[in-house]
């Protein structure tokens, strides 16, 4: 599945997780999907200190976009999709005091490190969120291996056109990783869960799939989510 689709430490806590992502400076648009995991002791903290940085970073220059979705399945999973004019308006991001004082808040309450994923559009439409109550929400990763890249490029765009067509969609968007260029987010929205099974079945999913299959680097990483709000 996918949403793949979008998401620095300090003191201490710095050592412990990897170095924030770089992507290259002519990356405009920018789509990051960062990820958090949180302890489940924690969710509802969680939960509130993302949901007051998504709207903080809501106000911010160079912001085209940001919302948070949370796993259907593990409350404690949640993916910040977010997009930039730029690299410069995301590294302004990450330095502002409400950044760093929301990373450190959700350092201290994770179960893994926070994972920001550094994107350049590859098959998106416009970033308005649809709004629809009871929406399912799909972020997945697709990893090939290096020298499939350009054939899943060229069969997540086709999959991509076929999906946004689909009965129940309401938006299909598919980004390319900046630092690595064989992998990729995908980030769905659909009406409803029985929309979003009902399209498991279809005819472009099986053959999207079935090709995937020979070129895959990893799993699949498909998840469901719902939008915080």
């Amino acid at each position: 599945m996918a949403l793949t689709a979008s998401m620095l430490f300090v003191g201490s806590a710095f050592a412990q997780a990897p170095a924030p992502a770089a992507a290259p400076e002519n990356v405009s648009p920018l789509n990051v999907a960062t990820y958090v995991d949180v302890q489940p002791a924690s969710v509802d903290k969680g939960a509130a200190v993302l949901k007051a940085h998504r709207d903080v970073t809501r106000k911010e220059a160079g912001n085209l976009r940001a919302l948070v979705v949370r796993s259907l399945f593990r409350p404690g999973q949640f993916v910040m999709l977010t997009t930039w004019a730029d690299q410069k308006a995301w590294d302004a991001h990450l330095a502002a005091p409400g950044t760093v004082d929301a990373r450190a808040k959700l350092t201290a309450m994770r179960s893994a490190p926070m994972d920001d994923r550094l994107n350049r559009a590859l098959s998106v439409g416009p970033l308005d969120d649809p709004g629809v109550s009871g929406a399912v929400y799909a972020v997945t990763h697709v990893d090939v291996v290096p020298q499939g890249r350009d054939d899943a490029v060229a069969v997540l765009k086709v999959l991509a056109g076929a999906n946004r067509q689909a009965s129940g969609n309401l938006r299909y968007e598919v980004v390319q990783q900046a630092n690595r260029a064989n992998h990729f987010t995908v980030f769905e929205i659909w009406r409803s869960r029985a929309a979003f099974d009902a399209n498991i079945a279809a005819a472009a999913q099986r053959e999207f799939r079935d090709k995937l299959g020979a070129m895959t680097g990893a799993l699949y990483d498909e998840r469901l989510y719902e939008l915080l709000k």
